[in-house]
């Protein structure tokens, strides 16, 4: 059995070769979807792995463009990867002898282990913060939320035991750019939902957020970062809601 990979990539020079580097030895048929916006190195990088397919397409959305990946793909397992995640070396052997078995389930979670201001946070409830990531072509599809968007599964769900390394934030910088973008998607994407402002959102969940992360989570044991990390999910949330009021008030 082989495994096609999928990867949309923005701007992602100091990820994308990390990522495909990881995919070697591992996966037959890797597909890239490249940003038409994109500025950087990034195609230049593709070129170097003369096995990797890649595109460049006009923007549809994080799912939209996914869905459009999984339909370029030849086999019948798909497996999802962002550009800033690395497949780890026992993840890899793991991924082999998948290939070799009889898959009992229609997809199958990966622990993430995540890095974030160069440290791996191993508590906040982001690890091992399992995501969906490899799955039968015919037996899923990704949901239709603009950012978050998460694979829809037909039948069961199994569990890879060995990580994806996510490096998320290598400093402040790269946090906010993606956090404006990310809390305007969600705020979109609560109006969509028909859902209706309540002012107990602003005001208790992220203080919730933050309880729940670095107390109940243990987020003080990753130390200071544990601490700014839980202090900036709660602000993610605070304004996630904040520009899901504004929204509200324009609409009306």
């Amino acid at each position: 059995m082989e495994i096609s990979a999928i990867i949309i990539a923005k701007n992602e020079e100091h990820n994308i070769g990390r990522c495909l580097d990881s995919l070697k030895d591992c996966i037959e048929d890797v597909i890239v979807l490249v940003d038409d916006q994109t500025t950087d190195r990034t195609i230049e990088i593709i070129r170097t792995f003369s096995a990797v397919k890649f595109y460049v397409v006009n923007w549809k959305g994080y799912a939209k463009t996914k869905q459009y990946a999984v339909s370029l793909t030849k086999n019948d397992w798909i497996l999802w990867i962002d550009a800033d995640e690395v497949l780890s070396d026992k993840l890899k052997k793991e991924i082999n002898n998948f290939k070799t078995s009889v898959p009992k389930h229609s997809a199958y979670s990966i622990p993430r282990k995540a890095y974030f201001l160069g440290k791996w946070i191993k508590h906040c409830g982001w690890y091992p913060g399992r995501v969906t990531r490899l799955f039968k072509k015919d037996k899923a599809k990704f949901s239709d939320m603009q950012v978050h968007e998460q694979l829809i599964v037909e039948g069961s769900i199994g569990e890879l035991l060995e990580d994806i390394n996510h490096y998320t934030d290598p400093d402040l910088k790269h946090y906010f750019k993606k956090f404006n973008e990310y809390t305007s998607l969600a705020a979109e994407d609560l109006l969509n939902s028909g859902r209706k402002f309540r002012i107990f959102d602003l005001i208790l969940r992220p203080i919730v957020i933050f309880i729940k992360m670095y107390f109940i989570k243990l987020g003080f044991l990753d130390g200071i970062e544990g601490f700014i990390l839980s202090i900036f999910s709660s602000l993610y949330v605070f304004t996630k809601y904040c520009k899901f009021w504004e929204l509200n008030k324009s609409y009306k």
